[in-house]
This record gives structure tokens, sequence and C-alpha cells, in this order.
């Protein structure tokens, strides 16, 4: 395996969850309308839930590929599952945790997490 696809393979997933977990917590400013803002913090909150929980599986998925593929994997095709008549918001919401599992998967099948462990000296 070259060095340029081991490395988009290690650190495509790790940063592109990241990404997906920052561009979801973008949504929860949509809580902030005409409200004060002590009124509309209860709100932020809860709109914030979907981008903490890919924040949290993209952390898991960092030491256990194998778990971030099947958690992206499930949430992509849970949210594809939801809104199946909006082929729109699946192309940007679970197209991206799709890409996301595959890179985990490849991450896990290419090895690198069945190293043997170094032994104490």
């Amino acid at each position: 395996m070259s060095f340029h696809f081991r490395t988009l393979v290690v650190w495509g997933p790790r940063v592109l969850g990241l990404s997906v977990a920052a561009f979801l917590g973008l949504f929860a400013l949509d809580a902030f309308d005409t409200r004060p803002v002590t009124a509309a913090l209860p709100s932020f909150a809860v709109h914030l839930v979907p981008a903490l929980v890919v924040g949290l599986l993209a952390a898991a998925g960092w030491r256990h590929p194998v778990l971030g593929a099947i958690g992206f994997g499930v949430l992509a095709a849970g949210y594809a599952a939801a809104v199946p008549h909006r082929l729109d918001w699946i192309l940007v919401i679970a197209g991206p945790l799709a890409v996301v599992a595959i890179l985990f998967a490849a991450d896990a099948m290419s090895g690198r997490a069945q190293r043997p462990s170094r032994t104490p000296m």
C-alpha cells in the first residue's frame, strides 16, 4: 500500500468525521432566531446532540476503526431511512457519514490494528 493511500486511509476518516460533526453543529445555530439568547439556549443544546453523537463516534473510531465503520454506517443508513423522500438531504448528511464509514472500514481492513503490541523489556 502506498504511503499516500495509507495516509488517506488513516487520517481521512478521523478528519472527515470531526468535520461532519462540526458541520452538523452549524445546524444548531438555527435555534437562535428572534428569541432572546437565554430563551434559545435549551433549544441550541438539543440541536447540538447529533453533532455530539457524531463527534463521540469519531473519537471512538479513532482507536477502534471497526467501531467507527459500523457506527458511521448505521448513522448513514438510519438517516437515509428516516428521510427517504429527501434525496438532497440524504446526499448532504448521509453521504459524508457513509464515506467516513467506508474509510474507517478500509483502515480496519488494512491491518494497522492487528500489529503486535510492543512487549516491555
